[in-house]
């Protein structure tokens, strides 16, 4: 267990080294960030720390719009001590339970569904489920922000099995829709680039930015 202190003081210098090790969820704001953002640092008595987005997630917070916690590198600190559950997260970012369930996820680690379980809540603080929602939940984030692709093809590429639980998970997590947290910019120069969404496939979207 990480010491408060350490990760407090760690926050308030904003230590790069920390992103992604530790997420700072906020209990005025109800809203979790990543140690690096840039947004006045709150009293230490109103702070919580969590070991991963989808143990905030759990606890009700919900991410900052500012520093995007869900870009922040997956890489717990205890990453290269437990090859099952670094092994479940590979096959998690892959799609496995978007097309499976945790059973079969288990069985192809060679583990029971129940002992994978347990590792994940000892590591992770959230289940192997918790932790495919809130990837896909990134993944749509990013192709809402950067993309120009309809609703129900965004939710099929990060994995929903339908647009309508996509805007469900939007409508909890961020307690907005998937629709209005497109980039809606009246005055933009967009160029095209392309965007990895998963399996090596790329996707040409358009990247907002400020006219000159």
């Amino acid at each position: 267990m990480l010491d408060f202190a350490a990760q407090y003081a760690a926050f308030q210098r904003r230590d790069p080294a920390w992103d992604g090790v530790v997420f700072v969820a906020v209990k005025t704001t109800g809203v979790y960030c990543r140690p690096v953002c840039r947004a006045r640092t709150p009293l230490a008595r109103n702070v919580r720390f969590y070991g991963s987005a989808p143990s905030a997630e759990r606890a009700g917070f919900r991410p900052c719009l500012r520093c995007r916690p869900e870009a922040a590198p997956f890489c717990p600190a205890w990453k290269g001590t437990r090859t099952t559950v670094e092994r479940a997260l590979a096959l998690i970012e892959e799609g496995a339970l978007d097309r499976g369930n945790v059973e079969a996820l288990a069985g192809r680690l060679g583990v029971g569904a129940r002992h994978l379980s347990r590792l994940f809540a000892e590591h992770l603080d959230a289940s192997p489920l918790q932790v495919a929602l809130s990837l896909r939940v990134q993944r749509a984030k990013r192709l809402i922000d950067g993309s120009e692709l309809p609703l129900t093809l965004v939710a099929q590429h990060a994995g929903f099995s339908s647009a309508r639980r996509m805007n469900a998970a939007f409508a909890k997590l961020y307690g907005h829709s998937a629709a209005s947290l497109r980039c809606k910019r009246p005055t933009v120069a967009m160029q095209s680039t392309p965007m990895e969404i998963g399996n090596g496939q790329e996707l040409r979207h358009r990247q907002c930015g400020t006219e000159a």
